[in-house]
């Protein structure tokens, strides 16, 4: 069984910079694809981004396009978003998904669905002041 936590988060100023990982064990990151999403508080959960298991496709929500980039490391079966530009909006917990169902699948709009992914971090708490 595939468990996924997240690690990394804390507190920045606006306009800084945050990286948060998320660090799977049971099985290698290599055979599925995997996403990050957040929810600030009071709000629902959103997606933020995916990745493919190959790590050729990536796909971003328009909010943090731009700014965040999602990225894997094979070597230590992980997976990053590295923010920059961090605006206070940005502030929630971040949780890592990750679908091991379709591994083949490609990365678009459908990401977005929350229920196409299977295993779910706990999340790390991230913090943007103004």
């Amino acid at each position: 069984q595939v468990q996924l936590v997240e690690v990394g988060g804390g507190s920045v100023q606006s306009g800084g910079s945050l990286t948060i990982s998320c660090a799977a064990s049971g099985r290698t990151t290599a055979s599925f694809g995997m996403a990050w999403f957040r929810q600030a508080p009071g709000k629902e959960r959103e997606f933020v981004a995916a990745i493919t298991w190959s790590g050729r496709g990536t796909y971003y929500s328009d909010s943090v396009k731009g700014r965040f980039t999602i990225s894997r490391e094979y070597a230590k079966n992980m997976m990053t978003l590295q923010m920059d530009s961090l605006k206070p909006e940005d502030t929630a917990v971040y949780f890592c998904a990750a679908d091991t169902i379709r591994p083949e699948r490609t990365v678009g709009r459908g990401s977005m669905v929350q229920s196409l992914y299977d295993i779910w971090g706990q999340g790390t708490q991230v913090t943007v002041s103004s």
